[in-house]
């Protein structure tokens, strides 16, 4: 058997726990600092800086909740409405040949931070390691996230 070291992910899997880092990050008011890329009325987008590949951007309402039951609609249509934008930024910025979009609702369904909902947009390329790093605990991001956010900035 080979052994494939992944060290950096000791910080996310020993990081704090308590709050919301959602939560968190939007009240500090800093955003280029805390990978937020877009404020929207009612939801944001930010950077995941622990992604499953380069430009992996996520979606979240203000508010914090659980699940889709406790968004109204005009949330729930501006979540999706951002996403296609994630999709547009993408394109301009990386040029995937793809994407997995989703959202993990609840613990057993994979969900890092079950208390406050949100949707994924992971960049896909051929020949990438796919989600190896949630079987293998391995991952090759091939740019700094700091790179990573200047582009999408900038395809703005």
């Amino acid at each position: 058997m080979k052994i494939i070291w992944a060290p950096w992910r000791i910080k996310y899997i020993l990081g704090k726990k308590e709050g919301c880092i959602f939560c968190d990050k939007i009240k500090e008011n800093k955003d280029r600092e805390n990978y937020i890329l877009l404020r929207g009325e009612n939801v944001f987008v930010i950077l995941n800086t622990f992604p499953y590949s380069n430009g992996h951007l996520m979606v979240a309402p203000y508010k914090h909740v659980p699940d889709l039951d406790g968004l109204e609609k005009d949330v729930l249509t501006e979540m999706m409405g951002l996403v296609k934008t994630c999709t547009q930024i993408l394109k301009k910025a990386l040029n995937p040949e793809g994407f997995n979009i989703g959202a993990n609702l609840g613990k057993v369904a994979g969900a890092g931070v079950e208390g406050h909902i949100h949707i994924h947009i992971v960049p896909r390329w051929e020949g990438d390691t796919s989600f190896i790093s949630t079987v293998g605990e391995t991952k090759i991001i091939p740019e700094s996230l700091d790179d990573t956010y200047g582009k999408l900035l900038s395809a703005l």
